[in-house]
């Protein structure tokens, strides 16, 4: 028992590191049995941005041609996740704000059926991602379109992995549906954490990750299965998309 306990208390103190801010922002992480990848930064000191479209007016589709993009205004690409669900043209599936436009509408539909036959996205309560003036925030789709918080960037994805502290209704306990997955959430200290899972997870306990081990109030399901992607040097990591591209992107530049 007591080995037991000092094995938990090291897996929770290893989560309580994302309190600080490190030289590098992301880590390997463990949590209940499972490994993650978590990317921490601060929206009051670190340039966050959300990407869809080149220059040429094109989706950019991957983080190469992301870093290329900044990399001819004098910026340089610090990291990158994929930033939300898009349609087969790579064209966000929901709300899209970027530098104060709004690209992309918010997506209201319901789709019923069994829980199996909903697409994630449709999976309600989805939410937003929402950033800008030094804050950041995740809301549910309809709190988010009624509060209307200022957000110089937006994107929406689904389902909502924490509600006001509560995981979403719909997760099972010891659920069997395990894959990759990737997601972010705001803690109470306004940072940013985002999250790529390392191997596979179920809905339920990605989001107890969230709620228990980073201590987000509210936490959003950016996308699954092989549509993850991470671009982090100090991992050396910058994933080609699986589906010929990313739509949305989110990213840290300097």
């Amino acid at each position: 028992m007591r080995l037991w306990l000092t094995l938990l208390g090291v897996g929770f103190f290893a989560l309580g590191a994302t309190d600080t801010v490190q030289a590098e922002p992301c880590r390997d992480e463990s949590f209940a049995n499972a490994r993650y990848i978590v990317c921490s930064f601060d929206p009051a000191k670190d340039d966050m941005r959300l990407y869809w479209l080149g220059p040429d007016g094109r989706p950019l589709r991957t983080f190469r041609a992301l870093a290329g993009a900044l990399e001819e205004r004098g910026k340089s690409l610090e990291f990158a996740m994929n930033g939300g669900m898009y349609e087969d043209d790579f064209s966000p599936v929901g709300l899209h704000v970027e530098n104060g436009r709004q690209l992309a509408k918010a997506n209201t539909e319901t789709v019923t059926g069994r829980p199996s036959q909903i697409p994630n996205f449709y999976k309600k309560p989805n939410g937003v991602f929402y950033f800008g003036d030094g804050g950041a925030g995740v809301l549910e789709t309809e709190r988010f379109l009624a509060q209307k918080p200022k957000a110089e960037f937006a994107t929406q994805s689904g389902p909502m992995l924490v509600i006001d502290g509560n995981i979403h209704p719909a997760f099972i306990v010891k659920s069997r549906d395990l894959k990759p997955r990737n997601g972010v959430g705001v803690s109470s200290d306004g940072k940013v954490h985002f999250v790529m899972t390392r191997g596979r997870v179920s809905f339920y306990d990605f989001a107890r990750l969230f709620r228990d081990g980073l201590r987000t109030k509210n936490a959003l399901f950016l996308d699954g299965g092989t549509a993850p992607g991470l671009y982090a040097p100090e991992l050396r990591r910058n994933d080609p998309p699986s589906h010929g591209g990313y739509g949305p992107i989110i990213a840290v530049v300097k």
